[in-house]
């Protein structure tokens, strides 16, 4: 067990980093070269359209998460470029650099940037695409959506005069319409190379953080949650009844049972924390992923089992005990791995790689227990069948006798 108990905090630190989902935390991230434009994703995800029309309270207010309200808030945004770009301005001048706040639903994605001659598209307006544009060089080129002309969202940043940063003030994009939403941070300003920012969003649903993809799994596991509450009623019913001829793989059986159910709860409660304060709870996640690894594990195993023949036609598994606990362990740490990666780690798609990488052993490892379940259960039907045919070569003479007299 001390592999696993490493293998867990090991994963705790690595995923530490990355806890945050629905509030998304800058922390002097380097804009990066994009073609002719300097850029930071701030995000992506799917956001729900407000249920309500009430006019926006104001940012000092307290969040309620079930206001109906759905928007993307910025919160304390700071631009900090480098000594040698301000150095290039007056104290006097008034703009000396611009960062554009760009939101736009993936439909519109095609509405930010161009191509004069159908060449490579273009984040920043050149001189040509400001002849064929009609763009504002120097500035993300935006086409209005023909659903609304207000979307593109763009949000203008200045610097002033020699000032190292430039501050975004607490504001809010509403969401009107239900759909996929990216946030980028874009210049066009070749002097601005090697500014960073920091700072945080938070994307808020109209019932709360959970991002739209996820938003329908905190109803999905109050009513597995239900359900298996109603299987652990009419399981252990009968358990109880028949205790005194009750099977030591039974016994398994009803620790699995119980353990989904706390599953369930788990993860109800996972989403619940989620959903109101738009950060997922770390122990709490890595907790319910590991009872979920666990489970999975002992259920595979006991199919495995009752597949040998084990408490039918044999008593013990004799030398395959060791080989199934070897694909048992290993199977929970591939398991494990698999789904800290995807539900500790960040929401955004930043794990992606590590997730494609981690599911290959995970997807083998599930093909070579289901060849070698289907293989034992072929192998103990047939031992049945040989039973069966040599109780009936003793027994029938003896029937045949019976029914003479």
């Amino acid at each position: 067990m001390n592999l696993v108990t490493l293998s867990l905090v090991s994963l705790l630190i690595c995923a530490s980093g990355y806890t945050r989902a629905s509030i998304h935390v800058y922390d002097r991230d380097p804009f990066r070269e994009v073609g002719n434009a300097y850029l930071v994703s701030g995000g992506s995800e799917g956001l729900a359209a407000s249920r309500t029309p009430n006019p926006l309270p104001r940012h000092t207010d307290p969040v309620n998460v079930n206001d109906g309200r759905s928007y993307i808030r910025f919160q304390n945004i700071t631009f900090r470029r480098s000594e040698a770009s301000a150095a290039k301005y007056s104290k006097t001048q008034r703009r000396t650099g611009l960062v554009q706040v760009i939101i736009f639903e993936a439909a519109d994605r095609d509405n930010i940037g161009g191509s004069p001659y159908g060449g490579q598209r273009s984040i920043c307006c050149t001189p040509d695409l400001a002849k064929v544009e009609g763009c504002k060089q120097g500035e993300v080129i935006r086409i209005p959506s023909a659903r609304d002309s207000s979307w593109p969202v763009t949000v203008n940043v200045y610097f002033r005069g020699k000032s190292l940063t430039a501050q975004l003030k607490t504001t809010e994009a509403p969401i009107s319409k239900t759909g996929m939403y990216n946030l980028f941070f874009i210049s066009c300003d070749s002097s601005l190379k090697g500014m960073t920012m920091s700072g945080q969003t938070s994307w808020k649903g109209p019932d709360g953080y959970l991002p739209g993809r996820m938003a329908p799994l905190k109803k999905f596991y109050v009513i597995m949650a239900i359900a298996y509450a109603l299987l652990c009623v009419a399981w252990f019913s009968q358990y109880v009844r028949f205790w005194d001829d009750v099977l030591q793989l039974q016994h398994c059986i009803s620790v699995v049972v119980g353990v989904g159910l706390f599953e369930m709860i788990l993860w109800y409660f996972d989403y619940a924390y989620f959903n109101n304060t738009g950060t997922r709870p770390v122990a709490l996640t890595t907790w319910v992923v590991t009872v979920g690894a666990a489970r999975r594990t002992v259920s595979r195993l006991l199919m495995l089992c009752v597949s040998m023949g084990y408490g039918v036609v044999r008593p013990t598994l004799g030398g395959l005990t060791t080989k199934v606990m070897l694909i048992g362990v290993t199977y929970f740490l591939s398991t494990e791995l698999l789904n800290i990666t995807e539900y500790v780690g960040a929401i955004s798609d930043i794990a992606g790689r590590a997730r494609v990488i981690l599911v290959l052993p995970n997807a083998l490892l599930d093909a070579f227990l289901i060849m070698w379940i289907f293989t034992s259960l072929s192998k103990t039907l047939t031992q049945l069948q040989v039973m069966l045919l040599s109780i009936y070569s003793c027994v029938g003479p003896f029937s045949l006798l019976l029914d003479m007299l």
